[in-house]
C-alpha cells in the first residue's frame, strides 16, 4: 500500500467516527495503520543505507549502478521524511479530535467516581498519543541532516563518480550513519509506544 494512500485512509476512518465507542476502534485502526506506516519509513531508512554501503564499498567495476541505486533509494526517503512530516501535522491537529469528543463526553458524566477513573483513562491514553505525537516531531527533525548528508553525496558523485570521488566521502558517509541511527532509535521507540496504545484501546475483551 502506498503511504499517500494510506495516509488518506488513516485521517478518513478517524473522522468517520460518530459516537465514543465507534471512535475508540478507529482510533486503535488508526494506530495501527500509523504504525505499519513508521515501519515501512524505518524499511526504507535501512534500505537506502545499505544501498550507500554498498557504494562506498564497491572496490571494482563500474559504479554507475550502485551509484543510480543508492540515488534512486534516496528519492524514496525524501517521500518517506514529507509522509513522516504530514503525519506530524495530522496528529498535532485532526488526530487530537478524538481526545476532545472523549473529554466532552467525561465532563457530562453525573457520577463522580466514573467520571474520576474515566479521567484517568482519558489522561493516560492522551499521554501515551503525545508522546507519540513527540517521537515523530522529533523524527522529522532528524531526518534533516540525515537527507542533508544524503544529498551531497549525491551532488558530489555525481560530478565526480570515480574510486577517488568516492574515498573522498569518508566523513560524509560516517556522519551519514550516525544520523541514521538517530532517526531509527526515534521511530522504534515511537512504534513501541503504539503497540502499548493499540493494545489499550483494542475492544477485545483480555
Amino acid at each position: 500500500m502506498k503511504k499517500q494512500t494510506l495516509f488518506t485512509i488513516v485521517t478518513a476512518t478517524l473522522l468517520a467516527s460518530a459516537t465514543q465507542a465507534y471512535t475508540q476502534e478507529q482510533l486503535a485502526t488508526s494506530m495501527k495503520e500509523v504504525r505499519l506506516e513508521a515501519g515501512q519509513t524505518r524499511d526504507q531508512l535501512a534500505t537506502t543505507l545499505a544501498a550507500l554501503t554498498t557504494l562506498t564499498k564497491q572496490e571494482k567495476g563500474d559504479l554507475r549502478p550502485a551509484y543510480d541505486a543508492f540515488t534512486a533509494e534516496v528519492a524514496k526517503t525524501e517521500t518517506a521524511a514529507t509522509t513522516t512530516r504530514t503525519r506530524v501535522a495530522w496528529m498535532q491537529g485532526d488526530g487530537m479530535k478524538y481526545f476532545e469528543d472523549w473529554q466532552k463526553t467525561i465532563s457530562s458524566i453525573n457520577n463522580a467516581s466514573l467520571r474520576k477513573k474515566s479521567q484517568k483513562r482519558l489522561d493516560a491514553v492522551k499521554k501515551s498519543y503525545g508522546k507519540v505525537t513527540d517521537e515523530f516531531k522529533e523524527a522529522a527533525e532528524k531526518f534533516k541532516p540525515f537527507l542533508a548528508d544524503l544529498t551531497d553525496i549525491q551532488k558530489v558523485l555525481s560530478t565526480d563518480l570515480t574510486a577517488k570521488g568516492v574515498k573522498g566521502l569518508r566523513s560524509t558517509v560516517s556522519s551519514a550513519n550516525s544520523n541514521y541511527k538517530s532517526v531509527n532509535r526515534t521511530i522504534n521507540s515511537a512504534l513501541e509506544e503504539m503497540k502499548g496504545m493499540e493494545k489499550e484501546l483494542s475492544p477485545e475483551a483480555k
